[in-house]
């Protein structure tokens, strides 16, 4: 047996020379059935082997033959059919890898024999139970012009995100009416979202999208630049963000957009997206110009009829509604909350800690108040802020004498975790 293994090792450094310069027909059957794995192994991902050695490896007891032959180009498609059954699901994995390389041009009409089982182990795939190996599938035929329609629509109607996601945000094949169908079937969470950043989306799906209930995914309309939007659209989706704080940013940034999109949104938004609003390059001349005439009118009619606590008030939900805009984003980190005291905008430092913290303005402004070093390091952890933070916190929002803050231990709070729930229960009980 070793003359066979040592033909093996020698044939296994070029396959690509054939069977004729490594073994005979009747040496790798021998080699198929020895006892070493290994040496299995390595007959099974040969490209030289005659057929029915693979297809006979493709029920071997060992998972990693199975594997290496469910990889190989040349295994048989009736064994690729049974692999597609294989309870290893990285068996599954790596077939539907190489079957996905096979799937353009496939059809379930094709009458040609071996086409129509590489079609049929395909469309079995699309159906396993893991959503692993579905989700292998999709990513590799997401961008393909010439796969089967049926698979396609089945891989984007899955109930996996990760699975229909890929193609319904880049499969060429799905059409509007797939897309709109897709849509009226109620699907899996995100997939509006998944078909809002496709890339030319027409207008007859933007404003079924528009018009949904699905927050998320309008806000990803909006962000999505290539997608048709009619202006009667865009007007209601205005119209929409004066109650959804979280279509304002999107809105804001929005291309192309309209004068009177603009003008209306400037009426309402928070100051930090007025200012993005009136620095746009984009907008033409005359829509700027409108724009600085609302902010003008909007401050002129509020600052003289507001009394002094009503205007702080607003004030303060002014920085509170930008703060939570920033967090949506991603934006509200402790570094722009030490920059903003370091550079004296401790109303808004308040508002970014109160929206982080999860608390409302008057606990905050309660605690805050309350020069007690526990209640104020007890709302920079609740924050998520470090020590370092915390203790910018109890000096210049908190007002307590530096002799009096508390420090932590290294990187720690001074306080439990236990200790630090109850101050903030405290000061949020009325």
């Amino acid at each position: 047996m070793s003359h066979l293994l040592a033909r093996l090792e020698e044939g296994s450094a070029n396959p690509a020379d054939g069977a004729s310069a490594g073994f005979t027909y009747d040496e790798a059957k021998r080699l198929a059935t020895h006892a070493d794995p290994q040496v299995r192994r390595d007959l099974a991902e040969r490209t030289d082997v005659v057929p029915e050695i693979l297809y006979f490896l493709s029920a071997d007891p060992d998972p990693e033959v199975r594997r290496r032959i469910a990889a190989n180009a040349e295994t048989p498609r009736q064994a690729d059919y049974n692999l597609a059954h294989d309870k290893d699901a990285e068996v599954r994995a790596g077939l539907a890898r190489k079957i996905a390389r096979l799937a353009p041009g496939l059809s379930a009409a094709d009458q040609d024999k071996v086409r129509h089982m590489t079609y049929d182990t395909l469309s079995l795939l699309a159906r396993d139970q893991a959503p692993t190996i579905r989700r292998i599938l999709a990513e590799a035929l997401k961008s393909e012009p010439d796969v089967p329609p049926e698979v396609i629509v089945r891989l984007a109607r899955d109930i996996e995100i990760i699975v229909a996601a890929p193609i319904l945000e880049f499969s060429p094949i799905l059409s509007d009416e797939d897309l709109l169908d897709i849509i009226r079937s109620s699907p899996v969470a995100g997939a509006l979202s998944a078909i809002a950043r496709r890339n030319a989306l027409s207008g007859d799906v933007s404003d079924v999208i528009a018009g949904s209930a699905d927050v998320e995914a309008i806000a990803e309309l909006l962000g999505n630049d290539s997608a048709q939007l009619r202006e009667e659209t865009l007007d209601a989706m205005v119209a929409r963000s004066r109650q959804i704080p979280r279509l304002r940013e999107p809105m804001v940034r929005r291309a192309n957009l309209p004068h009177g999109a603009a003008r209306r949104l400037a009426t309402f938004i928070a100051d930090n997206l007025l200012q993005v609003l009136a620095q746009r390059r984009d907008l033409s001349p005359d829509t700027v110009s409108a724009v600085r005439r609302v902010v003008h009118d909007r401050l002129k009619a509020t600052k003289p009829a507001i009394p002094t606590e009503n205007r702080d008030a607003l004030e303060i939900e002014a920085e509170y509604e930008k703060a939570r805009l920033m967090k949506e984003s991603g934006q509200l980190s402790e570094d722009m909350i030490k920059g903003a005291i370091a550079a004296n905008h401790l109303a808004f430092a308040r508002a970014a800690i109160g929206v982080r913290a999860d608390l409302s303005a008057a606990v905050v402004a309660r605690i805050l108040s309350s020069a007690s070093a526990k209640a104020v390091t007890a709302l920079g952890w609740r924050a998520g802020l470090s020590m370092e933070a915390t203790i910018q916190a109890q000096i210049r929002l908190g007002r307590i004498n530096p002799d009096a803050i508390l420090h932590g231990v290294g990187k720690r709070y001074p306080l439990t975790d236990g200790e630090m729930a109850m101050q903030i229960a405290i000061f949020s009980n009325d």
